[in-house]
């Protein structure tokens, strides 16, 4: 049972791959955690991590100049198999992405990725920092992570956020001046604009949660 987190260039992957490693190794789920820029390794794996830092054009350009992968990735998700985005891993699975310029994404989830536009001129953008997760869905990966009765948080930095056509497809949010996508998914698909191999005892549930499910 591998998992495979996808190289694209985007950032260092190094935090994420020591907390999925902690998480395998402490759960025995979904191990080797295997970093990889290859499109027949993410082909192969039992399960695929896409991370993102940075712009989403750049991102999306990132995947695309790895010679199959964007194709890899997208043939994965019809496999049935577990698949998670984090932060711009997450907001590529949009149809569009508006940072700068209208950039195309998988259009696994229908929607596009907007700026942040919080009520209160005194909210800072980028959205930075630690903020209560509200609305969490009945889902596998969330399991044991509130929100409302926990006063789970979770680490943000992040200037965009996602907004689904269907809103049966945003599985939590946080409120920042409005209301902020905080995660979305369907079927075998997931993601987090948060971080969780930032956000401590939550991102470590979150990913033991991702290692062991089976959707």
């Amino acid at each position: 049972m591998t998992t495979a987190i996808i190289d694209y260039g985007s950032g260092n992957l190094r935090s994420a791959e020591k907390a999925f490693e902690r998480m395998a190794a402490e759960t025995g789920k979904g191990g080797p955690i295997v970093v990889t820029s290859d499109p027949d390794v993410a082909a192969r794996a039992d399960r695929i991590l896409l991370p993102g830092v940075g712009a989403y054009r750049d991102c999306a350009e990132g995947i695309k100049a790895i010679d199959g992968m964007w194709e890899a990735l997208d043939a994965f998700t019809r496999t049935g198999k577990p698949f998670l985005g984090i932060c711009v891993g997450m907001q590529l699975m949009a149809s569009w992405g508006r940072e700068f310029y209208d950039t195309p994404g998988f259009g696994w989830i229908p929607g596009e990725v907007v700026k942040l536009a919080p009520s209160d001129p005194a909210l800072k953008i980028p959205h930075m920092g630690w903020n209560r997760l509200h609305g969490m869905a009945d889902h596998p990966v969330f399991t044991g992570i509130g929100g409302e009765q926990t006063g789970d948080h979770a680490y943000f930095v992040h200037s965009y956020h996602f907004v689904p056509e269907d809103p049966a497809h945003r599985l939590g949010f946080v409120t920042y001046g409005q209301e902020v996508t905080a995660a979305v998914g369907r079927d075998n698909i997931i993601g987090t604009q948060f971080h969780p191999e930032k956000s401590q005892a939550v991102g470590l549930k979150l990913i033991a949660n991702f290692l062991a499910w089976a959707p």
